[in-house]
């Protein structure tokens, strides 16, 4: 049976009946199979109400009153949705709802309302997301600006105007204007479609333009990581000069950690502590999610935080490792995988790869490298952790060792 497109009704809340018998009486209107309700403002006796003529069947004053008033408000509301739709709206129920209650509603425009957006996740950092997060949302508020300005010659358009050729037209718009691989594309609109959510659950639209538009990430190829051969060679190999040994020592460092490039520039002497039986352990927030990440510390990597206990940049910064920007030390790992004769991309994310590939490959169970890591999700961890060729084998080895004693 097709829908109707739209229509109005009233019925009683006879749950909220009061002392006197009378129950309020509230409007469902009803746009393309999808209804809203609203209180009228006007109550009817419960046992003089005929909900099949949505009316009161009474011939005393009070009746009379109530059916003219629903008769005004019907006609309130043809009204409202004549003016809607006039006006170029859609007219549908939560626009019309909306004008009922909040006459102001339908002039919120786009950015604005994202402006401010952005503002209440600034005010969560700390609380709900990092300051990470909350630049991403800044960044495409900038983002949209731009597009807005270059696409539709305009500061803003109404919230309700945002639709699929907007997104399709803002995907292009970054990749192309700003250079942004897909992969960043999708996580910033996804911020945007945070925000369309947000704007549907306050009622605003009534349509999510994400609902058609699907957000496609590439998946990335594996990432380079060293085997224990690899990593011995570079830990032991005599660098040419200062700049490229303190940026094996960092790379090390976290090979050895898993510690991700953010959270090793912010380590600090407040997140080493020593347990019951003398071992030192690193219990710091990640940067990232903020989730608490517990390593104990090995012989080497100690010796490398003593090594730059008294380091003057070190001291400067507040800071326990030597570690320039994320720029910087990839050019210098490039350096460093040519003097190691390393035929690898070697990376700051690499060493957190290698650590997580060589805990697997020596039996390290998955769940206890989720919390070295700093992982709440153990499917994140099996992300990281690659099995190299040599644990397949000496896997495969045990089922062949198994089916000879059989035989």
């Amino acid at each position: 049976m097709e829908r109707k497109r739209f229509c109005v009704t009233f019925f009683l809340r006879k749950a909220r009946t009061n002392k006197t018998g009378l129950a309020p009486i509230l409007a469902r209107i009803t746009t393309n199979g999808i209804s809203k309700e609203v209180y009228i403002q006007c109550s009817a006796p419960a046992d003089k109400w005929n909900q099949s003529k949505e009316c009161a069947t009474g011939r005393d004053k009070l009746c009379q009153q109530v059916n003219a008033y629903l008769n005004e408000y019907r006609a309130r509301v043809l009204g409202i949705r004549q003016e809607l739709i006039a006006k170029g709206y859609e007219g549908n129920c939560i626009e019309i709802k909306n004008q009922l209650q909040n006459p102001e509603s339908l002039s919120k425009m786009f950015l604005s309302e994202f402006g401010k957006y952005c503002e209440k996740r600034q005010s969560e950092v700390g609380v709900r997301i990092t300051q990470l997060t909350a630049n991403k949302y800044h960044r495409l508020y900038r983002y949209l600006k731009e597009y807005m300005a270059d696409r539709y010659k305009k500061d803003d358009i109404l919230l309700t105007a945002v639709d699929y050729a907007y997104l399709d037209g803002l995907n292009t718009f970054i990749q192309t204007a700003h250079n942004c691989k897909t992969n960043g594309a999708v996580n910033l609109l996804c911020c945007l479609k945070n925000f369309m959510l947000y704007a549907i659950r306050n009622e605003w639209i009534e349509k999510n333009p994400f609902r058609n538009y699907k957000l496609k990430p590439e998946h990335n190829k594996d990432k380079d990581h060293l085997t224990k051969g690899e990593l011995e060679t570079l830990i032991r190999k005599e660098m040419p000069n200062e700049r490229l040994s303190r940026i094996r020592d960092v790379f090390a460092f976290c090979c050895l950690t898993g510690l991700a490039f953010t959270d090793a520039d912010h380590l600090r002497p407040e997140h080493i502590s020593a347990d019951a039986s003398g071992t030192l352990w690193i219990h710091k927030p990640r940067e990232k999610t903020a989730i608490m990440s517990r390593i104990p510390l090995l012989p080497y990597t100690i010796s490398l935080l003593r090594k730059y206990e008294t380091d003057k940049t070190c001291q400067e910064r507040g800071r326990m490792l030597p570690i320039p920007s994320n720029t910087k030390m990839n050019v210098y790992l490039k350096e460093i995988a040519v003097i190691c004769n390393i035929d690898k991309t070697l990376t700051t994310h690499c060493a957190r790869h290698t650590f997580a590939c060589l805990a697997v490959e020596y039996g390290m169970p998955i769940d206890v490298l989720a919390k070295i890591l700093g992982h709440t999700n153990t499917n994140m961890t099996r992300h990281y952790a690659k099995f190299s060729e040599q644990l397949i084998g000496r896997e495969m080895q045990k089922i062949g060792e198994v089916f000879a004693a059989a035989n």
